[in-house]
């Protein structure tokens, strides 16, 4: 089975998607088929707009808080990767220097 390409989408697109589920009377299926975007994919989108607006579950994310997140892994993952090469580092001159 032959696997198609992951598209993204802008986030303009994603709230104009959202907001005519919520304005146009039809379906999350009926207006995701319109817009050509698979039907999981826009309930995400719509359950992530009600969180952005306060109206999520307790603990979730917003999409804010969701770069941030990420951003601040990434962060710490280089910091990891730094620390571990000045270990190696003051090991290798600490033993150079005997």
């Amino acid at each position: 089975m032959e696997q198609r390409a992951r598209r993204t989408f802008s986030d303009e697109f994603k709230a104009r998607a959202v907001e005519l589920c919520r304005t146009s009377g039809k379906s999350v299926a009926e207006v995701a088929k319109d817009l050509g975007v698979a039907d999981p994919g826009l309930r995400v989108w719509l359950k992530q707009s009600e969180v952005d607006a306060g109206r999520g579950p307790a603990g979730a994310l917003t999409t804010v808080e969701r770069a941030e997140l990420a951003q601040l892994r990434k962060e710490n993952r280089v910091l990891k990767e730094e620390r571990e090469i000045l270990k190696k580092a003051a090991a290798f001159f600490a033993k150079e220097s005997k």
